[in-house]
């Protein structure tokens, strides 16, 4: 057994080695895939997108109770304990001006990009309550959530989706007049071009293997919608920021994970520009790897005490 993952959030239900017996009595299917590597560590080849999309099916089912979970083979499947972490220093961000976690249906918040996996909707939910709106530009991965949620019927009036008509915009056409939403969050499209996305995504299999490999596996791809835009993570984001101004008296906080460290001087500058009356950046980690939470607000503190009264 591998010692708890302590960079993960406190609240993190998969700080600890995943429990293999447990997840197979879920997902029988899995079982194919446990093994024991040279460091007598009972796991799974990550780089096999199979074995990773039955080990989240298992931990959706275990940690969730989510029924039924599935994703098309071209979606991006991803890792769940990172999925998390974001969720509950999401919910840290609510605490700051509430003096306790917001939790219960009171909390509405949006989902950018919630792809054909639906995770952090289902995460956040089964957390803390909160009333969730997913929304996505590919027509294709809404149905598979809305297959989802269609199997989790006790869902259907917590979780929503919403199809973005139009490529250019992340809020208009979602955000109505009357709508006011707790938070917003995102996992923006990393890489600038199709190319870049296939070679990162080659670099990853190939570490995981510890070989070399000349054909990237898909665990790491996904719809081109998922993985790349045209200038990246960094004009992704940037226009988010621009177009939260036009919504920012309906959103309490504005967040979105952001990748590559080296982008956050442009993106701060940015809200400055703007006149964001707070932003923050969040560290994650999650073994090696560290992401980060950028969050702004264009409301005052004193109303954002009172933002549920």
């Amino acid at each position: 057994m591998s010692a708890e993952k302590s960079s993960l959030h406190t609240r993190n239900l998969h700080r600890n080695p995943y429990d293999f017996d447990t997840l197979i009595s879920c997902v029988p299917e899995l079982k194919q895939y446990v093994f024991t590597n040279p460091y007598q560590t009972v796991t799974i080849n990550f780089s096999i997108p199979k074995a990773v999309k039955l080990l989240n099916k298992a931990l959706l089912q275990h940690y969730y109770q989510i029924k039924n979970w599935d994703i098309p083979e071209k979606n991006l499947c991803p890792p769940i304990p990172g999925r998390a972490d974001y969720v509950h220093y999401i919910a840290d961000l609510l605490a700051e001006d509430q003096r306790e976690i917001p939790a219960g249906l009171q909390v509405h918040a949006l989902d950018i990009g919630t792809g054909a996996n639906l995770v952090y909707p289902l995460i956040a939910h089964r957390s803390y309550g909160w009333q969730m709106l997913g929304t996505d530009i590919n027509k294709e991965s809404l149905e598979n959530a809305q297959h989802i949620l269609d199997h989790n019927p006790d869902l259907l009036s917590a979780i929503h989706i919403k199809k973005q008509p139009d490529a250019e915009h992340i809020f208009k056409n979602i955000i109505q007049p009357e709508d006011r939403f707790t938070f917003s969050m995102c996992n923006p499209p990393f890489h600038d071009s199709e190319e870049s996305a296939l070679k990162g995504n080659l670099r990853k299999t190939k570490n995981l293997n510890k070989s070399k490999v000349r054909k990237p596996l898909l665990n790491f791809s996904g719809q081109q919608s998922e993985l790349w835009c045209e200038g990246g993570e960094i004009a992704f984001i940037s226009k988010m920021i621009e177009e939260s101004v036009l919504f920012s008296c309906q959103v309490l906080w504005f967040t979105c994970l952001v990748s590559k460290k080296d982008n956050l001087f442009k993106l701060t500058s940015l809200l400055k520009k703007l006149k964001a009356i707070e932003f923050k950046t969040i560290d994650m980690a999650q073994g090696q790897k560290v992401s980060r939470i950028l969050a702004w607000t264009f409301i005052p503190q004193k109303n954002r005490k009172n933002w549920f009264i």
